[in-house]
């Protein structure tokens, strides 16, 4: 039985720029469903259930933002943002959204190529990283993490988190009550070359703030240790 292809969505209304994205993601053995508007790109999504989706920024009949706040609506897929160069806003504005990276335009082919394979290394949690920690399951306060089942659980809610949000609050709770560096967080959840990309982290940190803490303005659980990194701290009984 032949392997499934990974398969990508990917959607911008610049067509010579498309054409040269999919004809370079096919020539890797990717399955590739070309869109032309943000439309098109949620249909395309809701129809094949890829492993990655590409945003364009600027689309017409629905942006890069609405489609990617849209998606996230309905699946935890690896979503790559793609802005202008200098639009610093729009990569932060992306990544509050839910984005798990970005690609800044003018963009090489092996940029593309590398940003793809990260977020698809990130989002398959080998089962090497899974047998890492003692225990298969944790619990702090009313926040379970389930390493086995790739679960979390706040009370008997249980909480819908991409595979970033899901690596970084797993790492902290493998280092619960211990402070954990912006290098160390960047390093283990989304590699070596993205050292220094502070602005990522502090983003998802926030987004994953607003999935599990009561009041994320005033955080009890993931604090914020100023100039060394982060925090996730046992609540007092």
């Amino acid at each position: 039985m032949p392997t499934k292809k990974t398969t990508i969505v990917t959607a911008d209304d610049d067509a010579q720029l498309l054409r040269l994205i999919k004809r370079n993601l096919e020539f890797e053995e990717y399955e590739v469903f070309a869109a032309s508007d943000g439309e098109q790109a949620l249909q395309l999504v809701e129809a094949h259930a890829p492993d990655v989706v590409l945003l364009d920024v600027m689309m017409p009949k629905m942006d890069g933002f609405t489609a990617c706040q849209r998606i996230r609506e309905f699946s935890s897929v690896p979503i790559i943002i793609i802005t202008a160069r200098g639009q610093d806003r729009d990569k932060v504005h992306g990544l509050d959204l839910g984005a798990d990276d970005y690609l800044t335009k003018p963009f090489s082919v092996e940029e593309l190529l590398a940003r793809v394979r990260a977020v698809l290394r990130r989002s398959r949690l080998s089962s090497h990283e899974l047998s890492q920690g003692m225990r298969t399951t944790v619990t702090i306060g009313d926040l379970t993490i389930d390493f086995t089942q790739h679960l979390v659980r706040l009370g008997q809610r249980e909480l819908a988190l991409t595979p970033i949000e899901y690596r970084l609050l797993a790492y902290l709770a493998q280092n619960v009550d211990r402070i954990v560096t912006h290098d160390q967080l960047l390093e283990h959840v989304w590699g070596n070359e993205y050292i220094g990309e502070s602005h990522m982290l502090q983003v998802n940190i926030n987004r994953l703030r607003r999935k599990i803490e009561p009041d994320p303005t005033h955080p009890r659980l993931i604090l914020t240790r100023v100039g060394i990194g982060y925090q996730l701290v046992t609540p007092p009984s």
